[in-house]
């Protein structure tokens, strides 16, 4: 079983993979180099007779948007099987949440631009992901760089952007962990999501399931 978490290049998704997994702050996040991988235990179905634990592992794959054919191939590889998808964006850079449309196509191999077009809201038709049966994530990070009086604003503008993907949105500060913390409305969201991704009631307990974290430069 195999999931995938796609982003942007700087979007602060290295901090947010250390607090899923490890329920603390990085300190020094730096950039991803090949590939790095963290585990997140996740109880599924918590709270129920059918709740069981497993492992799922989350993968940090490094790439580039520079070299696109070549650079794309290499991604397909890691989209193979892929179960879930959690799409992550800059709340302070508008363009990286732009971008999620570009990433969230090649993903889902319905690809129909070349790498290097930017596909923004204006050009996206939403009859793409009709039919998609993978379970889609939308975190916003950053949301403490987002002046008050701006994020009325920002966040009804990325409530659009979730609503395109049908999928629920977190947006967080992942220098708090508070906005994680158990039974926040964040930590449901997550939890329900997770429970989303198929295979979990036919694995072992404790089985491990790959996240694939997807790191584009």
């Amino acid at each position: 079983m195999a999931s995938a978490f796609v982003s942007f290049t700087g979007v602060g998704k290295s901090s947010l993979v250390h607090l899923l997994c490890q329920n603390q702050v990085l300190g020094n996040p730096s950039w991803t180099v090949g590939c790095s991988v963290d585990v997140r235990v996740h109880d599924y179905k918590e709270g129920t007779p059918e709740e069981k634990t497993y492992y799922i592992e989350l993968w940090d794959i490094g790439g580039s948007v520079g070299s696109a054919s070549s650079v794309k191939s290499t991604r397909a590889v890691f989209y193979n099987s892929v179960n879930g998808i959690i799409l992550v964006h800059d709340l302070t850079n508008k363009k990286s949440s732009q971008n999620l449309y570009r990433w969230s196509l090649e993903a889902l191999n319905r690809d129909l631009v070349p790498t290097g077009v930017l596909v923004t809201n204006g050009d996206y038709d939403r009859e793409q992901f009709a039919d998609n049966q993978i379970p889609l994530l939308v975190i916003g990070t950053k949301l403490d760089q987002i002046h008050e009086s701006k994020r009325h604003e920002v966040l009804t503008r990325t409530a659009f952007l979730a609503e395109d993907f049908n999928a629920e949105e977190i947006n967080l500060d992942c220098t708090n962990p508070r906005y994680l913390a158990a039974g926040s409305s964040n930590a449901v969201k997550l939890s329900r999501f997770f429970d989303k991704i198929p295979g979990f009631p036919d694995r072992k307990r404790f089985g491990g399931a790959a996240l694939k974290n997807l790191h584009y430069d």
